[in-house]
């Protein structure tokens, strides 16, 4: 991760995302994602105004759980393809049993055969990290879920980092900041699992007390509410697209081909470095090499034969306990402690 992103102010990380996320096409004259206020591109799901609130200069919103409710808010278009991204900062101190989610959906509108791409952050007892875990369903394929598990190189509590999910008609790209997490190729093979109608932005914050933290083992703690996190400076782009359409129209099709300049769409080989070490250091948990569920990996899976060997069964990492000498640059580097958790939940 490039360190310099840590010392940048807010206004100079708005602005470098903005010239990433122009269209590289040569005298090309395609709109640019632009971030959006609240008050233009979102609406209010629930939680009421003590639990969802906004800056005055609706760029930034606060979600809130507490004992009586948790909080969350939805674009108010659906887009066929497109990033939706935006910086956020997550509750701190004693989180077990707490879902903040950051995702798109058209699950209200097909209930049945529901498309949906994940960042789903899962809260922790004091003193352990957080994790999250990234996911995609098309055309309802709940029983053929995608989880992959991380945990962070830095604490997400302490200072914003921006998520992005890219969508397009051939991948999906998950980011933290400018480090591409997971890459998702379209093939013929995956068929109707690869999402493809048009889907909403949701985020939300909720009481996950039965199953989020090692099982449901720890429960959310409403001693230490409210929990709050912060989403800022939001990023829709995209095909706005009436959810019913079976086909493209002609302005989606040409939306999509400008997608496909833009910066996120093509991971650099600097990018592959930093997401292959991503994955070797912060991945605990892969769909892909869990055998027990998945005999043959679904077709989009790459595996990797080293990796693979540092998996059990299960799909979950070995345990292992690493031992590093305590170096200044040792420490900037997350600890063999986030192993511990492993083999918990």
């Amino acid at each position: 991760m490039n360190q310099l992103l840590y010392s940048l102010s807010k206004t100079t990380v708005c602005i470098s995302l903005l010239l990433l996320l122009h269209p590289l096409a040569g005298g090309a004259t395609t709109p640019s994602p632009q971030i959006v206020s609240f008050e233009k591109g979102f609406t209010q799901l629930f939680g009421g105004d003590s639990n969802l609130l906004r800056s005055d200069d609706d760029n930034t919103v606060h979600l809130h759980l507490n004992q009586y409710t948790g909080a969350g808010f939805r674009s108010s278009d659906m887009y066929n393809h497109g990033i939706f991204s935006a910086k956020i900062k997550l509750p701190s101190d004693y989180t077990a049993g707490i879902v903040v989610a950051f995702y798109t959906s058209n699950g209200d509108v097909f209930e049945k055969t529901h498309d949906e791409l994940d960042f789903e952050f899962l809260g922790n007892i004091k003193g352990k990290p957080w994790r999250f875990q990234t996911n995609l369903y098309g055309n309802g394929s709940t029983s053929r879920g995608r989880e992959e598990r991380y945990t962070l190189w830095f604490d997400p509590s302490k200072a914003y980092h921006r998520y992005t999910i890219f969508w397009t008609s051939s991948k999906i790209i998950f980011y933290i900041d400018d480090v591409p997490i997971r890459e998702i190729l379209r093939n013929d093979e995956m068929g109707s699992d690869f999402p493809s109608k048009p889907m909403a932005l949701y985020a939300t914050i909720w009481d996950a007390s039965n199953w989020a933290t090692n099982g449901g083992k720890y429960k959310v703690n409403y001693k230490y509410a409210p929990f709050v996190t912060e989403m800022t400076d939001l990023v829709v782009h995209g095909c706005v697209s009436n959810p019913i359409q079976e086909l493209l129209n002609d302005n989606c099709a040409q939306m999509d081909k400008q997608l496909e300049t833009l910066h996120f769409n093509t991971i650099t080989p600097k990018q592959k470095t930093a997401m292959k070490r991503f994955r070797e250091r912060y991945m605990y948990y892969s769909y892909c090499y869990d055998t027990l569920r998945y005999p043959i990996p679904p077709p989009e899976c790459v595996i990797d034969l080293a990796l693979r060997q540092r998996f059990k069964e299960t799909g979950r990492l070995k345990f292992e306990r690493r031992h590093r000498r305590h170096t200044k640059k040792g420490s900037q580097i997350l600890s063999s402690q986030v192993y511990e958790i492993q083999d918990q939940d």
